[in-house]
């Protein structure tokens, strides 16, 4: 497909997601972050990476503040990124919810900066998405912020989007820039790519 074509489709599949995303009732959101806690935290990968970069959820996403806590109380080192002015992601330490600050587009964040390479360092990587193919491409929201933070991220480490079970295995149009995931965790369970 042509890039303006692919670019088209992308910003199709992302209001159609976007728009059954928003009506989910607050039960369902609140039931699959608990099932996707679950299930990140018995991941093999998970449980054993010392360090985990992960994301705080904003809106319709499925919620990662119970997964944070977990991932804390494991003793995990968990690094959040930072939205730079660029659209790049910088990362820094989560230290619990009162640690973040807010930050322009409805993002709460951590105030520290490790800079942009410490996505490098972590040997689990989960990230926010709309859908994720039977490749693992993964269809952000636009920014390709992810896209460049993925881009440093070592071959073969653990990398997974966090999405409803219907986002799983969708039709994900793809550019040259797009990164893929290697799992994709959903209230139904992981599924890898």
């Amino acid at each position: 497909m042509p890039p303006a074509g692919a670019a088209a489709a992308k910003t199709a599949v992302r209001d159609r997601l976007l728009t059954a995303r928003r009506r989910l009732p607050l039960t369902e959101i609140g039931s699959a972050a608990r099932a996707i806690t679950g299930h990140l935290v018995g991941t093999p990968e998970v449980a054993r990476a010392a360090t985990i970069a992960a994301y705080v959820s904003v809106g319709t996403e499925p919620g990662t503040t119970a997964l944070l806590e977990a991932l804390t109380r494991a003793g995990r080192r968990v690094i959040l990124p930072r939205l730079m002015s660029d659209g790049d992601l910088d990362w820094g330490t989560w230290r619990g919810e009162q640690s973040l600050a807010p930050a322009k587009l409805g993002l709460l964040q951590p105030e520290d900066s490790l800079g942009v390479a410490a996505i490098a360092t972590a040997d689990a990587v989960l990230v926010p998405g709309l859908a994720v193919d039977a490749r693992g491409m993964r269809l952000g929201r636009g920014g390709g912020s992810y896209d460049r933070a993925l881009g440093r991220v070592p071959a073969g480490t653990f990398t997974c989007a966090l999405l409803y079970d219907e986002e799983v295995g969708v039709d994900v149009p793809t550019e040259p820039h797009d990164r893929p995931v290697r799992a994709a965790c959903s209230p139904a369970g992981l599924v890898r790519f």
